[in-house]
């Protein structure tokens, strides 16, 4: 068994799609099948089942996947240990945000962190903030970029910026003209973000202070992604509680309106494994993320 074999095996695993693992990972289709069925054929078990054209994981395929990338994510960190003693004169710095911070406030900074810091590589990765919490927590990626806190004693949380949630509402929708008061929240049909991702979880929390009972939201669509829910909400299908970032296009080009309802900030924290070696690259990242 190889690391490289272990780094293709998670890589379709995550994906359960040898040809979208390939890609990723810049290797030839073949290559991945040929490790996949190495694996296979030297342990005996049967990591995937061969379902049509797709390929899912199996029982056995599903416990090795933590084990294999505990291996992959100490491999990754004894890289970044030497990429330090070369001074970081080369490397690779992966980080995880999720999905607001990913698209409209992690850019700028990568750029000023890469204009300070050529010779490094970044690869950065999205998902929503419980997905970017395990990733860091399982080694996966050095530094992740979450909206609000997450409860996990193993990770740092280090505040590096604030955004502010809006509701937003369809053009002419009747909140535009008379804001509403707590008692009507949950009289109006909600497009919200999925379970678990920083969005939802702050308009959930900020609810609650006000003491609206969050079970009693009328939620008509629940969309994985902030483009697709302000698309929706363009079109109708209810109104939406958003970043400031998100919305602020929307709102400019009469897509969406502002609806007069206070919400609080936000904290936007970068995460790191209390026990795992921080790269010279990771802390730059941290100190250029805060300074930008």
């Amino acid at each position: 068994m190889t690391l490289e074999q272990l780094r293709l095996f998670v890589a379709v695993a995550e994906r359960e799609h040898v040809t979208r693992a390939a890609a990723a990972l810049g290797r030839t289709q073949s290559a991945v099948s040929a490790a996949i069925a190495g694996l296979e054929e030297q342990s005996g078990v049967t990591l995937f089942h061969r379902v049509g054209r797709r390929i899912v994981l199996s029982a056995e395929g599903r416990q090795f996947l933590a084990e294999a990338r505990a291996v992959v994510a100490q491999a990754d960190a004894a890289q970044r240990a030497l990429s330090d003693l070369a001074g970081m004169k080369r490397g690779i710095l992966t980080v995880m945000a999720s999905q607001t911070i990913a698209s409209y406030w992690l850019p700028s900074r990568l750029v000023a962190f890469r204009a300070r810091h050529p010779q490094v590589a970044v690869k950065a990765l999205a998902g929503n903030t419980a997905e970017v919490a395990e990733a860091v927590a399982e080694g996966r990626v050095e530094i992740g970029l979450v909206e609000g806190a997450v409860e996990n004693a193993m990770l740092e949380q280090t505040l590096v910026g604030r955004d502010r949630l809006v509701i937003v509402a369809p053009p002419g929708h009747a909140w535009t003209r008379k804001p509403p008061r707590a008692a009507d929240i949950a009289k109006e049909n909600w497009v919200l973000r999925e379970p678990g991702s920083g969005t939802r979880s702050a308009f959930e929390a900020a609810l609650a202070e006000k003491g609206i009972d969050v079970a009693k939201l009328k939620v008509s669509l629940e969309l994985p992604s902030n483009e697709a829910v302000r698309i929706a909400v363009r079109d109708g299908a209810g109104v939406s509680a958003l970043s400031e970032l998100v919305a602020e296009a929307g709102v400019k080009f009469g897509a969406l309106q502002l609806v007069k309802f206070a919400l609080p900030e936000r904290p936007f924290h970068a995460l790191r494994h209390r026990e795992r070696y921080l790269s010279r690259s990771g802390l730059a990242f941290m100190e250029t993320a805060a300074s930008t």
